[in-house]
């Protein structure tokens, strides 16, 4: 007999259809399986086999030709256990074939007869949806997961039998229900708050006016001044994550293996603080078969680097494509993947050293020193931050001050609204947030008036901008604006905006 099952693999982020195709004919009883298969996938057999006998099945001594089509697609990973396992039983004639038609099924199977957990099922049950099946049978432990997809059933099952049952009676499944809402709701509390922060208004304002355009932000400040305190307080004002932010992100998450039964949503902003020790791969993504890095992991959220010199070099110059473009694209022999990457960098940086530069009762480093330490920071890089703030060191009465300053959850308000204002505007558009305004489309959606115009070109020729610090000036004063509630942007507002922009080195040294 002959039976076709429907899997998926995935590279990268993109799920591909594979079918299992199973024959069992007369012949010496000999195991075969075809079609491009990783060592991973070819000892699949033994424990398909021993789990059908430990299901209660005995496998018949014939022939028995598997192929995974299409054959020219290396297939990895244990996902492809049970979806084999339940081909060689269809083949038998233990399930029904009408249902294997419109059910795709990805999981590994245990030598007892178990199914575990795979990664990637949230990917794999919205590419089951977009392609017309009407359910997907995964491991129980993944069923919340996928239940998060509306328009398939999700089904869920413990072991080869359960799942065996519930393919030839799918009416006996049982309902997830799984509220977005209340999921969200319960990731709301934050055990810091910007209330903390003692005086430091300047950037307390720059980390406000970032986190309401997506803007990248440079701490610049000694060592002790708050630059890490107030980089983890910035989660408690970004705006609530919507549907389908949530679920874009959770994409990421589902195919690095980072999802659990008890979080099958992602539901706060990624807040990703690598180890400086990390390398290029581990930044940008990679592997054999590339698994997202960390630009990717704080996909709309953002990614913190403490002690922005202590990185290697050329790690940092690694950031520079993600940071403009949004994405990055990993290239391997079997083909190319993209991976969404539009992320925050905040960065915190010690202007030298030893850290007290110009504070020369402090400081012990010479001139060739401090341009030696900021050199390890490249121009091209910097001049990708849209806001440098300096982090001075407070007095004690500011420290031991009693009067708490504004909490999170009122400057969290003006950002949410400065949010709605920047989705409205870019309704039927591909971006998000005014960081992500394509120069193509900058008057469009940053006009000036004449005076405006002529103070920026002021500007433009006093500090010898670059187009991208141009361009960044205009979409940090759109974010002003809008946290504001104006319509256009005011020279107050370019004025502001300039006052974040000095992050030229030939400013610091001095």
């Amino acid at each position: 007999m002959f039976s076709t099952v429907h899997s998926a693999l995935i590279y990268g982020m993109q799920p591909q259809e594979v079918q299992v195709e199973t024959d069992i004919s007369e012949g010496l009883p000999v195991f075969s399986m075809v079609g491009d298969l990783s060592s991973s996938v070819r000892e699949a057999q033994a424990r398909v086999c021993t789990a059908i006998r430990n299901a209660g099945v005995t496998i018949p001594a014939r022939r028995i030709t598997v192929n995974m089509s299409p054959a020219g697609v290396r297939k990895q990973g244990a996902r492809f256990d049970l979806p084999l396992a339940v081909s060689v039983l269809a083949a038998m004639g233990l399930v029904r074939q009408e249902i294997l038609k419109e059910t795709l099924i990805v999981g590994e199977l245990g030598l007892d007869g178990s199914i575990r957990p795979v990664s990637g099922i949230l990917p794999t049950v919205l590419f089951a949806r977009n392609m017309g099946y009407k359910r997907c049978l995964v491991p129980r432990e993944n069923v919340r997961e996928g239940s998060i997809i509306g328009g398939i059933d999700c089904v869920g099952a413990d072991a080869l039998k359960e799942a065996l049952k519930l393919l030839n009676h799918p009416e006996e499944r049982k309902e997830c229900e799984l509220s977005f809402e209340r999921l969200i709701e319960s990731h709301r509390e934050y055990e810091v708050d910007f209330s903390e922060i003692r005086g430091q208004p300047l950037v307390r304002r720059a980390a406000e006016v970032a986190v309401a355009g997506m803007h990248n932000l440079l701490l610049l400040g000694p060592p002790g001044t708050g630059k890490t305190m107030l980089a983890q307080r910035l989660p408690t004002i970004f705006p609530k994550l919507t549907l389908e932010e949530s679920i874009e992100i959770s994409k990421i998450y589902s195919v690095s293996g980072m999802l659990s039964e008890e979080q099958p949503l992602i539901a706060r902003r990624p807040f990703r603080v690598p180890h400086h020790t990390l390398t290029a791969a581990s930044l940008c993504g990679g592997g054999r078969n590339p698994t997202p890095g960390e630009v990717s992991l704080a996909h709309l959220g953002v990614l913190f680097l403490d002690e922005l010199t202590e990185y290697p070099k050329h790690v940092l110059e690694c950031l520079r494509q993600p940071m403009e473009d949004g994405r990055i694209q990993i290239t391997r022999v079997q083909g190319s993947c993209v991976y969404p990457a539009q992320f925050m960098t905040v960065a915190a940086l010690n202007p030298c050293p030893c850290g007290y530069y110009p504070d020369r009762e402090r400081c012990t480093c010479g001139v060739r020193q401090i341009r030696s330490h900021l050199d390890h920071i490249s121009q091209p890089l910097l001049d990708r931050m849209d806001l440098c703030v300096e982090v001075r060191q407070l007095p004690y009465q500011e420290l031991h001050c009693r009067v708490k300053g504004e909490c999170s959850e009122e400057i969290r308000e003006r950002v949410e609204a400065a949010v709605e204002r920047q989705r409205e505007r870019y309704k039927g558009t591909d971006i998000r947030f005014n960081s992500r305004i394509p120069a193509s489309r900058m008057e469009e959606f940053c006009p000036l008036g004449r005076k405006e115009e002529k103070r920026l070109e002021e500007i433009f020729q006093k500090l010898e901008l670059s187009t991208r610090a141009y361009h960044k000036i205009l979409k940090v004063a759109r974010t002003l604006a809008d946290l504001e509630d104006c319509p256009v942007i005011g020279i107050r507002h370019l004025n502001e905006a300039v006052c974040f922009r000095s992050i030229d080195k030939k400013y610091w040294i001095r």
